[in-house]
């Protein structure tokens, strides 16, 4: 029908930034971070990199197959360097950008709307 569930787990990464030019180096250096510390991991399956057109927000929206991937992920992966890789790319940005999650930005799909007929009422 038009609705599906996705049991999919997803950790969502909000940045707010200056301007074009800090999106395109926060979403280059995001993916280099990706492709380093995180893309090998088992249930790892992309990280999609959203960027608004006014040009002041990047958000990285990382799916796992499970939440439990995830958690593994979390557990056994070298937090320390991947974290210390953040901050380095952060820094080295021409402008600037600011971490805009709050609390820990881990998401499950709850409901989703997929293409069909018109609904009527």
């Amino acid at each position: 029908m038009s609705a599906t569930t996705d049991s999919g787990f997803y950790s969502i990464i909000d940045y707010t930034v200056d301007g074009p030019a800090t999106q395109q180096e926060l979403v280059d250096a995001f993916a280099a971070i990706q492709e380093k510390w995180v893309r090998f991991y088992p249930g790892y399956l992309s990280a999609r990199f959203h960027v608004s057109t006014d040009g002041t927000r990047v958000y990285n929206v990382v799916s796992w197959a499970s939440e439990a991937d995830y958690r593994n992920f979390v557990e056994t992966s070298d937090t320390d360097g991947r974290m210390a890789d953040i901050v380095g790319a952060v820094e080295a940005l021409g402008g600037r950008a600011e971490a805009r999650m709050s609390g820990v930005p881990t998401y499950t799909v709850v409901r989703e709307v997929g293409p069909g007929p018109r609904k009527e009422g």
